[in-house]
């Protein structure tokens, strides 16, 4: 491939929680790089997906939802993360929600950048929408409020004007040469993308509360011919909170491991052998140098 034919991006996806970002990305990969689930605030990093056809290659920043109202120390850095993720790219995409708009959406509304940056607004979850003859004035009334390049609806989940949006996104991508080598779809380490898979089985496991306390570090992974052994601990804040992921008679560990395993054996396409424990860190949510342990870092 002419390098002086190549276009690259990088695209940042920002906007409020549950919003249906890591879904979104996970479609226009084409493949479950980024967990999701219907809780807020599941994703916590500023991730990395990569989408590369024939000479174009679009770098995806998946970012954890902006949301107001917390001051936990993880909170905060959510936020940070998400707001900083606005500069240093080519592409914004700002995710929104069927007919709401939110002190969130606003708050998003008011840090965009005002130099020119292609900002396209995505309305996710447009399927959900029952009288669909109010998208048109919603769709009017939102680009009143900035001066979007694009407005899409969509809908990540179901398919929906997905095409349409990636073709938008990549007719944008400035004259560059790529990143990346046009296999790999993500700029994060095995290691990683198994902490979060275990993760979401525990976020999708339990109750409103311990999915924001919950923190999963990998302590082994041994590759040999026959398997990939995994041992990972999951870290809560309170005694009773261990007791909760654990559950009666070891149930529910039983069942995070179970679904957890099935998952990183068709991402590593390798039998695995996943052992589980859960181990107490108070207050970890709130403590910069455990936040830093934890991989939530400035850096």
């Amino acid at each position: 491939m002419n390098e002086n034919n190549q276009r690259s991006g990088l695209v940042s996806i920002i906007g409020r929680t549950n919003v249906g970002k890591s879904t979104l990305i996970n479609q226009i990969l084409g493949q479950k790089v980024f967990i999701t689930s219907r809780k807020p605030q599941t994703t916590r990093n500023r991730l990395l997906g990569i989408k590369t056809k024939d000479a174009s290659q679009a770098v995806f920043i998946d970012t954890p939802g902006v949301h107001a109202g917390e001051n936990r120390a993880l909170n905060k850095y959510m936020n940070k993360v998400a707001f900083n993720s606005m500069f240093g790219v080519d592409i914004i995409l700002f995710i929104v929600e069927r007919l709401l708009w939110t002190d969130q959406d606003q708050l998003i509304l008011d840090r965009l950048p005002k130099d020119g940056l292609h900002v396209i607004l995505v309305i996710n979850k447009v399927d959900k929408i029952e009288d669909k003859n109010l998208l048109l004035p919603h769709i009017k009334n939102l680009s009143l409020r900035y001066d979007f390049t694009d407005i899409l609806p969509v809908s990540a989940l179901h398919e929906m004007n997905m095409e349409q949006l990636e073709d938008v996104i990549f007719s944008k991508l400035p004259n560059r040469v790529h990143d990346y080598p046009k296999d790999q779809v993500a700029d994060v380490s095995e290691k990683f993308l198994v902490s979060e898979l275990i993760r979401e089985k525990c976020i999708t496991r339990v109750g409103d509360e311990i999915p924001y306390r919950i923190s999963v570090g990998i302590e082994a992974f041994l590759r040999n011919k026959k398997l990939i052994d995994i041992s990972a601990v999951l870290y809560v804040e309170k005694l009773s909170q261990k007791g909760i992921l654990i559950g009666h008679k070891g149930e529910r560990l039983k069942s995070i491991g179970t679904s957890a395993r099935k998952d990183i054996e068709v991402l590593l396409d390798s039998k695995v052998m996943l052992r589980l424990w859960v181990k107490v860190k108070k207050d970890w949510t709130n403590n910069l140098s455990l936040l830093s342990s934890f991989g939530y870092s400035d850096d």
